[in-house]
């Protein structure tokens, strides 16, 4: 099978590229290497691949390429949260002209393959939440504030009482908080529309908190995890914010290749959304102890700061169960074997702009 992979120099991409490769697929590699996410090459090139330093929003580039792919896997993207929201122009450029104009290409070749769209459990806001008295409910993003005081729960909003957190399936309504969130929110749209009018199954990914090895180092648009690694490799303790009672479900990235792999190649294809999870959810200051552990016993210890962002949520994790009966994917990476993995392992270098 012939497939392309956007974003095939980055994080995820890459090691979609390396498991494609292994298991004899043809591999065709779009990436612009964008300054703000590669200081240029990495050293990780797959040499059975075939690589094209090529903006996915440049139209005119892309036609040629896409012809004779059998299955697309869109990872290119602008991540994280950026600077500010004078950030907003470039996520919609990269992230919604880039995927406008790469599926404007598939509609020109007459493409009927596969697609599947690296989104992201950022597209839910704030996680699934449950009332004693009035079930599930939806809360308000929380106020400025109560994070001042250090009120982090979401309370009810129908009597304001404490919430519990579950699991989010992929049928709960849909909230993004954040500039990132809605280009995220927007690509799947974008793949929705293309998937009727083309009659082409989309399988869109919701990626959860990914880490592991070539995560990129510390900059705006890093990844919690990536951040303490970085921290603890300067020497410096992880700042962990709110008070480190976050829930997440981090996964590691060789689970969420072999996710992308397993939408690609299942025997029929799926039509819609999938979590990506381990299916065990944890704090954000376990996973800072966990790191310190992988660095060893001399490791400073994180540090609560209790500072907040506006763009967070509080809690937000899956059940992996959809994704294991429609395309048969189950995380398998150990957290802690993972975790150790991670603090050892290459980070990817970007020049700061």
């Amino acid at each position: 099978m012939r497939v392309l992979v956007t974003g095939g120099y980055g994080f995820v991409g890459s090691h979609l590229v390396d498991a494609l490769v292994d298991h004899g697929h043809d591999v065709v590699v779009v990436d612009s290497l964008n300054p703000a996410a590669h200081a240029g090459a990495p050293p990780w090139v797959n040499a059975g691949a075939e690589y094209h330093a090529v903006d996915v929003t440049d139209f005119d580039a892309l036609v040629p390429l896409v012809h004779g792919v059998d299955a697309v896997s869109h990872q290119a993207a602008r991540v994280g949260l950026g600077v500010d929201f004078d950030d907003v122009v470039a996520y919609a450029y990269d992230n919604d002209l880039g995927t406008a104009s790469l599926l404007r290409a598939l509609h020109r070749a007459d493409f009927h393959g596969r697609f599947v769209l690296a989104s992201s459990m950022v597209v839910y806001g704030e996680g699934r939440y449950a009332c004693d008295t009035h079930g599930v409910v939806a809360p308000a993003p929380r106020a400025p504030d109560a994070l001042e005081r250090r009120d982090y729960e979401p309370p009810c909003p129908k009597c304001g009482s404490r919430l519990t957190p579950r699991s989010v399936p992929e049928t709960a309504p849909v909230d993004p908080r954040n500039v990132y969130a809605a280009t995220k929110l927007h690509q799947e749209h974008l793949c929705r529309s293309f998937a009727r009018e083309c009659r082409v199954p989309v399988t869109a990914l919701r990626y959860h908190n990914v880490y592991g090895p070539r995560m990129p180092r510390d900059t705006p648009y890093a990844g919690v995890a990536s951040l303490f690694r970085s921290a603890l490799a300067r020497g410096e303790a992880p700042m962990v914010f709110e008070d480190g009672g976050q829930l997440r479900d981090f996964v590691h990235v060789r689970d969420v290749a072999n996710a992308n792999l397993c939408a690609l190649t299942v025997a029929d294809a799926y039509n819609g959304a999938l979590n990506v999870a381990s299916g065990t959810p944890r704090t954000v200051f376990d996973m800072a102890v966990a790191l310190c552990a992988a660095f060893g016993p001399d490791a400073p210890q994180p540090r609560v700061v209790h500072e907040s962002r506006l763009g967070d949520v509080r809690h937000v994790f899956a059940s992996p169960d959809l994704a294991a009966s429609a395309i048969g994917f189950r995380a398998e990476v150990d957290f802690a074997d993972g975790m150790f993995e991670f603090a050892h392992a290459p980070q990817r270098d970007a020049i700061r702009v």
